[in-house]
């Protein structure tokens, strides 16, 4: 018979807006990994804390549940007088640690003692993990998705953002894992979330998404970066989801990366040691000769014949290979890549789709 102040991680998901916070109670490093949507970090142990408790265990438990003991207290008593001193009785927290052992059955157990309505979740943020992997083998088969195809710059993504600010439904895929998708794809100072946070900001979208409305979603490969998007989810925008293809002219795709790539442009040489990722494919010569024109700072000339030399055979070779619905894709032309072009380009779509 489970406790009444725990509760199994399915009733949990499925009422999580009904806590008033979700607290995870492990070590910094381990929330930074991931953790539950929206939980805030009180932990009992820091990471140095955890490192000395658990090398302490393997040679004396005892000893280590005695020293484990009082930094947990300690820790637990400064984070009530941080933040619980304002907190009124009725408030109702859902406490999670790794295994929902010890850890948050000591924070879970000092709110109860005050009097709050602490749930203790069963299993902790594994169980949790367990669910988003579930769950993501299943949530992409519930929805109908458009697929927004086209070459390198043609502004897919800012066709993404403005049907969003449309009203439509968007799967924003990049955005999710920080990385634009190609070997150039790294965003400047944000470095891409876990593979674990991924999946969970996935989870996250997914479930927000309304089965009886179109989700717009832009082509991606099996990878994005360093992360991999579920197969469940590419088998099933590659299957039956209708495709758009949008076209915008060569000078204003060109235009478009010059923006974008801006970061590269401030700094050459890491634009350069990107581009020995190209050597393979394009050979030694090709790609030192496109360095050559960027250190010299002919960055429209670079990114052109990137374009037509690498990622546009390339992608729509990819392209074909994986959306046999591709030859009856809507086409999309584009004068420009304003916020102006792209709302109107939503609008069509929509307009069309209703």
């Amino acid at each position: 018979m489970t406790p009444a102040h725990t509760i199994e991680v399915s009733d949990a998901l499925a009422e999580l807006s009904r806590f008033d916070a979700i607290i995870d109670v492990r070590s910094p490093s381990e929330f930074a990994e991931d953790h539950l949507p929206g939980a805030l970090n009180w932990p009992v142990l820091d990471d140095e804390q955890r490192r000395v408790v658990g090398t302490l265990y393997k040679s004396s438990p005892f000893e280590a549940r005695k020293i484990g003991a009082a930094l947990v207290a300690r820790n637990i008593a400064n984070h009530l007088d941080a933040h619980a001193q304002e907190l009124p009785k009725s408030w109702r927290p859902l406490v999670y640690c790794w295994r929902g052992g010890q850890r948050s059955g000591a924070m879970s157990w000092f709110l109860g003692q005050i009097g709050f309505r602490s749930r203790q979740l069963l299993g902790g943020y594994k169980a949790y993990r367990a669910q988003v992997r579930l769950d993501l083998e299943s949530l992409p088969a519930r929805l109908s998705y458009r697929v927004i195809c086209g070459r390198t710059g043609s502004g897919k993504t800012r066709l993404l953002k403005a049907l969003e600010t449309e009203g439509a439904q968007v799967l924003d895929l990049e955005g999710l894992a920080c990385h634009r998708g190609s070997v150039l794809g790294a965003l400047p100072e944000q470095p891409q979330p876990s593979q674990k946070r991924f999946d969970s900001l996935l989870w996250g979208r997914l479930r927000s998404l309304d089965p009886g409305a179109p989700v717009f979603v832009e082509s991606e490969s099996r990878k994005i970066g360093q992360l991999r998007v579920p197969e469940s989810l590419h088998e099933r925008m590659r299957g039956s989801s209708a495709c758009i293809w949008v076209d915008l002219p060569e000078t204003e795709r060109v235009a478009l990366l010059l923006q974008d790539y801006a970061h590269f442009i401030a700094d050459p040489e890491s634009f350069c040691q990107q581009l020995d990722a190209l050597i393979t494919l394009r050979g030694r010569e090709r790609v030192h000769t496109w360095q050559a024109m960027a250190r010299a700072g002919d960055w429209a000339t670079v990114f052109a014949e990137l374009m037509r030399e690498h990622y546009d055979p390339g992608y729509e070779r990819s392209l074909r290979n994986h959306y046999p619905q591709l030859d009856a894709a809507l086409h999309l032309p584009l004068a420009g890549a304003s916020e102006q072009d792209m709302r109107s380009a939503a609008r069509q779509l929509l307009a069309g789709a209703n």
